[in-house]
């Protein structure tokens, strides 16, 4: 597979490959027609994107397809999670500082460093005047993506790293938000260095250090 500069491997887009006789197995034609999506889609966009050209590639008939995707915008975000969902994986080592600076370096570097960032906006775009694709857009990938993001920031209350009554759903709109709204309208540069700089305002806050001959705010009661 291809390397894009900067950032993890992208497929490319396979051959058809030749199918034997015999009726496959529901999962593996599945399987193979997530991995046809996700590369034509990664490889050249959506604009070359097709249900024709995906059905070739994975052995798998228009019927069949329609069968499982309403749209083709809803197959291309499936098969768009099919190619990222490792790089998108979020840790828990139980220090919540660095898995979120883990967390939000990789979906920085995928969104920069590969065809993924392209992609997503398209996608996103797209989902505005596609019904499909909007309903699959947040059962396949949002929701999910904030329930796991939630989950960590919950644990993290739970031990103690974060205030109890902050909203894990604001914490996700404040660091995650940003990075997209840095991806659609590029006015500045999305990068490392910016995720840190968000993480950093919102663990320390935005306050002043004091000075260091004065003592800092004197502990709640």
């Amino acid at each position: 597979m291809p390397t894009t500069p900067g950032g993890p491997e992208m497929p490319s887009v396979p051959e058809a490959a030749p199918r034997g006789r015999g009726r496959r197995p529901a999962e593996e034609v599945r399987h193979d027609i997530l991995q046809a999506a996700g590369s034509v889609l990664l490889a050249e966009s959506m604009a070359a994107f097709t249900i024709e050209r995906v059905a070739q590639l994975a052995g798998a008939s228009k019927t069949t397809i329609y069968k499982w995707w309403p749209s083709k915008g809803a197959l291309a975000l499936d098969g768009y999670m099919h190619a990222v969902e490792d790089s998108l994986a979020f840790p828990d080592t139980g220090d919540i500082t660095a898995d979120l600076t883990s967390q939000l370096h990789a979906f920085v570097n995928l969104l920069t460093g590969t065809r993924a960032g392209r992609v997503l906006a398209e996608l996103i775009g797209q989902a505005q005047t596609d019904p499909d694709l909007a309903t699959a857009f947040s059962d396949l990938y949002s929701l999910g993506r904030r329930r796991l993001a939630a989950g960590v920031l919950q644990r993290a209350q739970q031990r103690g790293q974060i205030r109890p009554d902050a909203d894990p759903r604001v914490i996700i709109d404040q660091l995650w938000g940003a990075c997209y709204h840095r991806l659609l309208i590029p006015d500045e540069p999305l990068t490392e260095e910016f995720a840190d700089a968000l993480i950093a305002n919102l663990m320390y806050g935005l306050r002043p250090a004091p000075p260091a001959n004065e003592p800092g705010p004197a502990p709640r009661e």
